[in-house]
């Protein structure tokens, strides 16, 4: 689900925490060594997604915050800010030159540039944080 968060609504703030979880407290995010990561270059969007980007030939740029239940990818487009709420159950992540997130139709590339190289810990922490989620719904079958 992408939402327009430009400005804050109790309804969407509701919505977001439904879907992937309350925020982590500040000590759960000191413990985690930051939940959130560095700004990156987006380099291409399903078809589905372009209107979120820059129609001109701007850089877009997006981060990405962690919650107890999926991610929240957060992407700026001139003054407007997009939300895209992901719970673990739905994420997948495929690695090529750069990452590339899928969910709900839709995926989002970001290049392989030098702050995606220094993001590297915190994707190792997010697939961490995923594997958890998987864990606690996983069910034995004999």
């Amino acid at each position: 689900m992408i939402l327009n968060t430009t400005h804050s609504d109790k309804e969407h703030k509701s919505l977001i925490e439904d879907l992937v979880g309350r925020s982590f407290t500040l000590f759960e995010a000191i413990r985690l060594k930051g939940i959130g990561s560095k700004r990156m270059i987006i380099g291409d969007v399903s078809p589905n997604m372009k209107s979120y980007l820059n129609k001109i030939a701007d850089i877009n740029y997006a981060n990405i915050e962690l919650r107890k239940n999926g991610i929240l990818i957060f992407i700026n487009k001139g003054l407007q800010n997009f939300t895209w709420a992901i719970p673990y159950y739905q994420l997948v992540m495929y690695k090529t030159n750069g990452i590339s997130i899928h969910a709900q139709g839709k995926f989002i590339h970001f290049k392989n540039t030098k702050t995606f190289k220094e993001n590297k810990p915190f994707f190792q922490k997010m697939l961490d944080e995923k594997i958890k989620s998987d864990e606690h719904y996983n069910f034995q079958f004999a």
